[in-house]
């Protein structure tokens, strides 16, 4: 009879447990977070340009507070807003998507799309996103109006980087840009956009949404500085480690360490190495509308200050 006592109260304990942390990690997939960071990738003597960077909306119509939260941003005034693709979670997002950006489509920008963008999304098991990528692709499911999305986007005047190249004066800065369609769907045609960087321009930057590995190392052997994408969720699920907290997984084949923030690429090169360049990861604002948590991630958007070397 002890024994018995003992065996539910250990269950009641975990149960207990189990809804303190799931209750835990549908509130912080709502504290949506500004990150701010600095990064000396300009020539000498240029003024310091503020680019916004977006990722991984995962936008419903019934995300009221995302949507407010995404529309203030418009007060940072940033010289350039990228966005790197997975805005949409609805078929009926689009008008949504487009209305939170607000007053940033009157900002220059540049745009590329995730596999969201493209694909309605379903339930998933929240415990897959501890576990790697196992290369199953839902494409099998209704297309959302990705078409609709590009064309309100290009028609406020942002770039569409779907396997292009582009250069776009931004102020006294010219910038030129290679992107791709989404990696994680092999939609990427690195040969559209391969070959050396502009050198003619201030800054060389890389777009894509999920940052696997045969794009970071095409854009950097190209000459880049530097390279943006999304799609990791920062692991979504991480766990705590010394010093902080730790992914282990990306849904792609870029390695855990990196999952979010400012990173080398490749990781052990250093500036000024020949064909390395910096890597920008977000951790985006969204998640599967399905499975709504994050752990030790809150959603982001970041902004970064670029200043001369």
């Amino acid at each position: 009879m002890g024994f018995g006592r003992v065996a539910l109260g250990a269950a009641g304990a975990g149960s207990a447990l189990g809804a303190a942390v799931t209750s835990y990690a549908l509130w912080e997939a709502r504290q949506y977070t500004l990150r701010r960071l600095d990064l000396r990738v300009l020539p000498p003597g240029m003024r310091p340009l503020r680019v916004l960077h977006l990722s991984d909306l995962h936008m419903t119509p019934g995300q009221t507070r995302k949507q407010e939260w995404l529309r203030a941003l418009a007060a940072l005034e940033p010289d350039l807003v990228i966005d790197t693709g997975d805005n949409l979670a609805h078929r009926a997002a689009v008008p949504v998507v487009l209305d939170s950006l607000g007053g940033l489509l009157d900002r220059p920008g540049v745009f590329v799309h995730g596999s969201n963008d493209y694909y309605e999304p379903g339930f998933r098991n929240p415990l897959g996103y501890l576990l790697p990528d196992d290369g199953k692709r839902h494409t099998d499911v209704p297309q959302l109006p990705w078409r609709e999305l590009s064309a309100g986007l290009s028609g406020a005047g942002w770039l569409d980087l779907t396997n292009r190249r582009a250069r776009l004066d931004v102020g006294e800065t010219v910038l030129a840009f290679a992107g791709v369609d989404d990696p994680h769907l092999e939609y990427d045609d690195l040969a559209a956009v391969a070959g050396p960087a502009d050198d003619t321009a201030d800054l060389r930057l890389g777009v894509a949404h999920a940052p696997y590995l045969r794009v970071l190392d095409r854009f950097a052997a190209d000459g880049y500085d530097a390279i943006v994408a999304g799609h990791t969720h920062g692991g979504q699920v991480r766990l705590p480690w010394p010093g902080g907290s730790r992914a282990y997984a990306t849904n792609c084949d870029l390695e855990p360490a990196r999952a979010r923030g400012l990173h080398r690429h490749p990781a052990d090169s250093r500036p000024g190495d020949p064909g390395s360049s910096w890597l920008h990861v977000s951790a985006g604002l969204g998640t599967n509308p399905y499975t709504r948590i994050r752990v030790a991630c809150r959603p982001e958007a970041t902004l970064l200050t670029l200043h001369p070397r």
